[in-house]
């Protein structure tokens, strides 16, 4: 049956009441009065978001621009001129994606700063987007679903073992109340990858027995202290290089060409080990993590993912994945698949979309029809923890198990979040921080 428009805006009207019935039971009574008032009383979906850096502004530009009623109604992020930046941006009458000016209907009211400010910017949307620095991705993605939410959450989700439980917790309790959740692992909504993972499925390439992926390129920003920060401000602006925000580049940035293998294998990793190491970013003013990683990850089936990645100027850059079956191998750059030198399929580059869009647009999509169609959180949980485990194997220089690693507790994340609060990792007297050394860094006696 058909609907019409004013069924469907029923049918989302009763899924976002249904949703927030659900949510949090005596933890939540306290925001009911406020909560009234955002509740959808048209078809408006109505969007937070946490965490207002570039790929904050990204990911609520692309929500704006989906064709659903979306209203960006709030705003939360640990500094107030990220957040300015932000709103500004996302206010521009120029912007080269689209003008969303008229949806933005954020007040200074509804414009939260601090570390808390998650807290009182989640009671009054639908749909939370969360694009902190990934270590908070656990405590705001159990908010956010305890509250009812739909929710739109980049990768990692996580920075710890300790992490990745608590989001495979909230993912459950996510599926038990329905709520819709993607993952900003963009490829999964790509349309050469699909069309490749389509026939990968259909057999084209047999049993994939191996895989080689990268994330070779120059690095990334680096945001020099500054007089007067307290260590916990630098360690926030810096937090590309800190292992609680970040988790390595192996974790914010690899785990995209790692979960491609788990995704076409359709398994995790049972266990890993590789090297790593600082060899050119060594100054203090890069914190504590690696330059470059090359990891084995062993699949309980006898396959094996080779993975590289490497922030290093002037060296040979490629960010790809190629798996290998025993009837063909798919070069997912290529977006081909071929066998002994003959293409058995070659995807038509000018079908391919904006994958960035494309989550954005079915996640309202769905919402708007009031569908339950997303459980990204389990599949983005068991991601991070592959590229975790191999930050441990790196670091460490031994077999990492995965039972082991994800049971073990290993918990990162600074006991106190304040800005005159110590962060987990200190400098020394130089202003150098502690770094891993395999050999000598252990994780388990």
């Amino acid at each position: 049956m058909k609907l019409t428009n004013e069924t469907s805006k029923t049918s989302r009207r009763e899924f976002v009441k249904q949703s927030s019935l659900m949510a949090g039971g005596l933890l939540a009574a306290p925001l009911v009065s406020n909560a009234g008032y955002f509740n959808s009383v048209d078809d408006t979906i109505k969007v937070a978001v946490i965490g207002c850096g570039g790929r904050g502004t990204g990911a609520a530009m692309q929500a704006l621009l989906t064709k659903q009623n979306v209203k960006l109604v709030a705003m939360a992020d640990a500094f107030r001129d990220r957040l300015d930046e932000c709103f500004n941006a996302l206010t521009s009458e120029d912007n080269e994606e689209g003008n969303v000016k008229a949806k933005v209907a954020v007040t200074e009211a509804t414009k939260f700063v601090g570390f808390d400010g998650y807290l009182k910017a989640i009671p009054l949307a639908d749909v939370i987007i969360l694009t902190t620095p990934p270590g908070f991705r656990p405590i705001h993605f159990a908010e956010a679903i305890k509250q009812g939410k739909h929710v739109f959450m980049e990768k990692p989700v996580a920075t710890d073992p300790a992490g990745v439980k608590k989001v495979l917790e909230t993912a459950e309790i996510a599926k038990q109340k329905k709520l819709n959740v993607v993952v900003g692992l963009q490829r999964h909504y790509q349309n050469s990858y699909r069309e490749l993972y389509k026939r990968a499925q259909d057999g084209m390439v047999g049993e994939i027995t191996s895989g080689q992926v990268w994330w070779n390129n120059d690095g990334v920003w680096v945001k020099m202290r500054e007089k007067g920060q307290t260590e916990m401000e630098y360690q926030m602006r810096n937090w590309y290089y800190f292992n609680w925000l970040c988790g390595d580049h192996i974790n914010e940035q690899h785990i995209h060409n790692i979960d491609v293998m788990n995704w076409f294998k359709g398994a995790y990793p049972v266990k890993a080990q590789g090297m790593g190491g600082r060899q050119v970013r060594t100054g203090k003013d890069f914190g504590e993590i690696y330059d470059h990683h090359f990891v084995e990850f062993h699949y309980a089936d006898g396959s094996i993912m080779n993975s590289q990645c490497r922030h290093i100027k002037g060296t040979y850059a490629i960010v790809d994945e190629m798996l290998v079956g025993t009837k063909g191998v798919i070069k997912c750059g290529a977006m081909q698949i071929v066998n002994k030198g003959k293409t058995l399929y070659q995807y038509d580059k000018a079908l391919e979309n904006n994958p960035y869009q494309t989550e954005h647009d079915e996640l309202f999509a769905a919402i708007a029809k009031g569908q339950y169609k997303f459980a990204d959180a389990e599949n983005g949980a068991k991601a991070t923890m592959t590229a975790i485990m191999g930050r441990m194997a790196t670091y460490s220089g031994e077999v990492m198990e995965w039972d082991k690693v994800l049971n073990s507790g290993i918990n990162i994340m600074p006991a106190k979040y304040a800005w005159d609060a110590n962060p987990p990792v200190l400098p020394d007297a130089n202003g150098l921080y502690p770094i891993a050394t395999p050999g000598l860094t252990k994780y388990f006696s």
